[in-house]
């Protein structure tokens, strides 16, 4: 039997800059036994999230994965340039952690009232790869903030960021400090991969990061990690 799975998301899930990690989860079941649909929008703040859930609860699926939270945990970083991503994703108000808690758990409350579908909430891959510096522990620091919705609204947690942080640390990579990708500098990976025909494996590997091509977007171990962390809340185990 198919399993219908809707995975949620931003950018990491719209995949034009990270590694698919629908693509790594199909790749894990035989053919036929799960059956992806994509519903990820570049920059998305979970406020934009819980604005574009209509298409999901018109054909509700058997699962959904829900993987937000990136930006705005980025949004509260000093350089982020909040003013330009308020208008660029029309936000009627500025990001905050108590925010993104409310939109968070307002996406929840409509998925659990629309549909039928199991519900996973991933925490946040880590940003950068510096665990104790300021960008990690943002994105730990939302991470909490998303099981404690998934507490709250008896959802399943999926702990992404826990996975990754021992990866990190296994791994013991280079110190190399988080930096904020700006257009100009996305706009260049983007080249390099879609025109230039650079993996974007080999992009990660040449900046020295581990599970990023940027600090933020995921390359193939990176999207690994979020594949297997959406394996464990689907009900056939084939991997």
């Amino acid at each position: 039997m198919t399993t219908r799975v809707a995975c949620l998301g931003d950018s990491l899930t719209r995949a034009q800059l990270s590694v698919d990690y629908l693509d790594l989860l199909e790749r894990r079941h035989p053919p036929g036994d799960v059956r992806l649909a994509r519903f990820g929008a570049n920059g998305d703040f979970a406020y934009n999230l819980s604005r574009r859930l209509d298409a999901v609860v018109a054909d509700p699926p058997d699962v959904i994965t829900v993987l937000i939270g990136t930006n705005d945990a980025r949004a509260s970083l000093t350089g982020y340039p909040v003013e330009r991503a308020m208008k660029r994703k029309q936000l009627p108000k500025r990001p905050s952690a108590g925010w993104f808690q409310q939109c968070l758990g307002a996406v929840v409350e409509r998925l659990q009232t629309e549909t039928d579908a199991t519900i996973g909430l991933l925490s946040l891959p880590v940003l950068g790869q510096q665990l104790d510096g300021a960008a990690a522990q943002a994105s730990q620091a939302y991470s909490r903030m998303i099981a404690e919705v998934a507490s709250t609204h008896e959802a399943t947690y999926l702990p992404l960021h826990e996975r990754q942080t021992e990866g990190l640390r296994q791994a013991d990579p280079p110190p190399i400090p988080y930096q904020e990708p700006t257009p100009a500098a996305s706009i260049g990976t983007l080249i390099r991969h879609t025109v230039l025909r650079r993996s974007l494996d080999t992009i990660s590997r040449r900046r020295g990061l581990v599970l990023t091509t940027d600090h933020i977007h995921q390359n193939s171990r990176g999207a690994a990690l979020v594949a297997e962390a959406i394996d464990t809340c689907l009900p056939t185990q084939s991997a």
